[in-house]
């Protein structure tokens, strides 16, 4: 039996003064106060949408699932989607698995992860999917994804849906549930994914480390895409720590509880790709540990980088998957 993991909280506090601010901080995604609807990010799911469902089944799935338009993975053609329990839309092989890795996977597997943790719908909640051509949805895709990709004059013809709705955690002592979506679309030469996310609220299952009262803790879930090849694949911020419970606050295309990626070929709007991390346009970093190179992501979607070190009042510290320059915890008094 795994140890349980507790959630970790660190806080600075310099008495009567604001937390330090940092500069070059990652916002790898959009936070805003408001969010949108749970109905207003889902595409419609469910009984009512002639949705089929996975088994009632600790890391269980549903599979082969024959597609009549192929899918477009990076240069792949699929033809035939699995459905996990575990948060995972894959291709070719089924996934088991309830502890995420980060990717690029070592295995090469090729699938889609919008929530890579361990679910257990026996306990509760529905894993439903379908495929679909049906117009009205097709029409709302297709408006989603123009806004973000006006020049390619996209229009779906297809869709894959799968829902994880109100999904508990392996070993779960509690009422917390997760709601969140994979969609596939393409027009028969692009392919895009939409994650949508409702309401998280756990990251891990016990056998993962978590904690059994607050599905907190461990190795928490792990969210974006594994192309197969281990050059195209994606890790949505907050992957594998304690933030990816946030992840619904979060989005690269404006609308918080969404990220929309195109994956015939690599593409994620609203900023630059770095070494399968994102950052958003005109945010700052630095790439090493020295801090003697400061790289900004264009409007252009490229990075920039150039020779300029930390200001002497601050110092190069590690933050995500990069670096930035802070406050010392010295200069507080």
């Amino acid at each position: 039996m795994k140890s349980i993991g507790l959630l970790p909280l660190a806080l600075t506090l310099c008495l009567g003064i604001e937390p330090p601010k940092l500069i070059g901080k990652p916002l790898p995604a959009k936070v805003t106060a408001l969010q949108p609807a749970v109905t207003d990010v889902l595409y419609p799911f469910g009984p009512s949408a002639g949705d089929k469902v996975t088994p009632k089944q600790d890391d269980g799935k549903a599979g082969p699932i024959a597609i009549s338009n192929p899918f477009t993975f990076f240069g792949k053609k699929h033809n035939s989607v699995y459905v996990n329990n575990n948060g995972v839309v894959s291709f070719g092989v089924a996934v088991a698995k309830y502890t995420p890795d980060a990717f690029p996977l070592a295995d090469g597997s090729p699938f889609v992860a919008p929530y890579w943790g361990d679910v257990n719908n026996e306990i509760g909640g529905t894993v439903y999917y379908r495929e679909t051509k049906e117009a009205k949805l097709l029409d709302r895709i297709t408006v989603d994804i123009a806004k973000h990709f006006p020049k390619l004059n996209y229009k779906a013809k297809w869709a894959f849906v799968a829902t994880w709705s109100n999904v508990a955690y392996f070993g779960s002592r509690s009422r917390k549930t997760n709601t969140f979506q994979a969609a596939l679309t393409t027009d028969g030469k692009n392919s895009f994914i939409i994650l949508n996310y409702g309401n998280i609220t756990w990251t891990t299952g016990k056998a993962s480390g978590g904690d059994p009262f607050t599905g907190l803790g461990g190795i928490p879930a792990q969210a974006g895409f594994n192309s197969g090849d281990k050059t195209h694949y994606f890790n949505i911020p907050g992957s594998r720590t304690a933030e990816i419970v946030y992840i619904a606050k979060t989005t690269n295309v404006n609308t918080p509880g969404r990220w929309i990626f195109r994956v015939d070929e690599f593409k994620a709007p609203g900023g630059c790709v770095v070494e399968a991390n994102f950052a958003r346009f005109n945010e700052t970093f630095w790439k090493d540990a020295s801090c003697a190179n400061k790289c900004t992501c264009t409007q252009e979607g490229n990075i920039d980088c150039k020779e300029e070190w930390c200001p002497d009042n601050l110092v190069c510290q590690p933050s995500s998957w990069q670096y930035t320059c802070q406050i010392g915890l010295g200069t507080c008094f």
